[in-house]
């Protein structure tokens, strides 16, 4: 299987590992030997609850004996996409009011584009440096590594950026602005926390000027912080939500949120003013409603502080420089990219996945299920902790 993997499938470095995978569990992938590994990555944020979960599991199932996809987005009233959609509705605060579901976060921020350009009339976007949105077209165009966008130019077209964390460049923001779209934490960029107060101030300069503000959730979205959504710990509530990854646990979806006044702005002049095929099918849909249900319910997210703070005490170490990020997000500073590399590998030689930062390879992710138990946390750590200590292949 490797063989022809690496024969007929895209890569997008010339490192992948190729690892096979056999079957997933909980906290662990395993290969056609049985062999197990513990997933401190959870698919990129992306499997919230673990692997295979069986509520998830369950939902699905329950969901393919009915149906699958039935008509285009938007025209048929389905109790999966509804009950999710309402669901969302309660458990984020006003005027957080209406959801758009699409097929990932890429599309998410697409849409959320398209929606605030719509609804203000306006064309300028600013977006922030080291930012890190996706990669289709428009995505690309806001994200802030010129490194991984100058062979696609020509991208979109009125798009600043400014630095995060900044307050001088808040006058950047004008009436000519649309809107202003900022990672909550930013994660390729390796997990960086806004200060206090800034989004606040960040906000009220939007306001000022009639710019809407744009949160990208799509990685410390569904729990991962403790919250809900790390905005919540600001204060601050925007004006269109972004997520995706770890909303489905584990199955293909984003969405965008906003007030049912803005998001109307959709649907005339033109109408179908964004359209998918695939978007708030039920199956996915179904997968979706499960994983939200669970992390309201479960109390996982009123563990997730003490978890940090065990990740936080565990990983202490003269190689380590510094550990960014909140909650299950880290980002663990090994100070050099090609030493960080070797590190991830020798960590999967010894039965723990880890992975490195998209902009930062120097930083290591740890972005583990919100399931992972306190044993697992010290079990991982401990494999990292030994990789380090090794002078063969992670010299440094």
């Amino acid at each position: 299987m490797q063989k022809e993997f690496f024969q007929y499938q895209a890569q997008t470095t010339p490192f992948a590992s190729g690892f096979e995978v056999d079957r997933a569990e909980g906290s662990y992938i395993y290969d056609p030997q049985g062999n197990a590994y513990l997933d401190f990555v959870a698919g990129v944020s992306a499997n919230t609850l673990g692997h295979s979960h069986p509520k998830i599991i369950a939902a699905i199932k329950a969901q393919a004996d009915k149906y699958l996809h039935v008509m285009v987005y938007g025209e048929y009233a389905q109790e999966m996409p509804v009950k999710l959609c309402a669901l969302l509705a309660s458990a984020t605060p006003a005027p957080l009011e209406v959801t758009y579901l699409v097929n990932s976060g890429a599309e998410a921020i697409e849409g959320s584009l398209k929606l605030a350009k719509r609804y203000t009339g306006r064309e300028e976007i600013i977006s922030f440096k080291n930012a890190y949105h996706g990669n289709t077209h428009g995505a690309l165009s806001v994200s802030g590594n010129e490194q991984q966008k100058r062979e696609f130019r020509p991208l979109l077209p009125l798009v600043s950026f400014i630095e995060f964390n900044k307050e001088q460049d808040l006058d950047k923001i004008t009436t000519n602005t649309a809107c202003v779209l900022l990672e909550t934490i930013q994660g390729a960029a390796g997990f960086l926390l806004p200060d206090p107060f800034y989004l606040k101030k960040l906000k009220e300069r939007c306001e000022e000027v009639g710019a809407l503000l744009i949160l990208d959730e799509i990685q410390p979205g569904f729990g991962r912080t403790g919250k809900l959504f790390s905005f919540e710990h600001y204060g601050i509530v925007p004006d269109i939500l972004a997520m995706g990854k770890g909303m489905g646990g584990g199955v293909p979806v984003g969405a965008f949120m906003s007030s049912k006044e803005i998001m109307q702005s959709l649907s005339h002049s033109p109408k179908l003013g964004h359209i998918t095929t695939f978007g708030g099918n039920p199956l996915i849909a179904a997968a979706s409603l499960a994983t939200l249900k669970e992390v309201l319910e479960s109390g996982l997210m009123d563990e997730v502080d003490a978890k940090e703070a065990l990740f936080r005490s565990l990983l202490v170490h003269p190689k380590i420089k510094k550990v960014h990020g909140r909650g299950l997000m880290l980002a663990v500073d090994l100070a050099d990219p090609d030493f960080t590399l070797r590190v991830a590998k020798r960590c999967m030689e010894n039965g723990l996945i880890v992975f490195w930062q998209m902009y930062r390879n120097e930083y290591l992710r740890i972005s583990p299920p919100l399931t992972i138990s306190q044993s697992e946390i010290r079990k991982g750590c401990k494999i990292l902790l030994d990789v380090l200590d090794h002078r063969e292949d992670t010299t440094h």
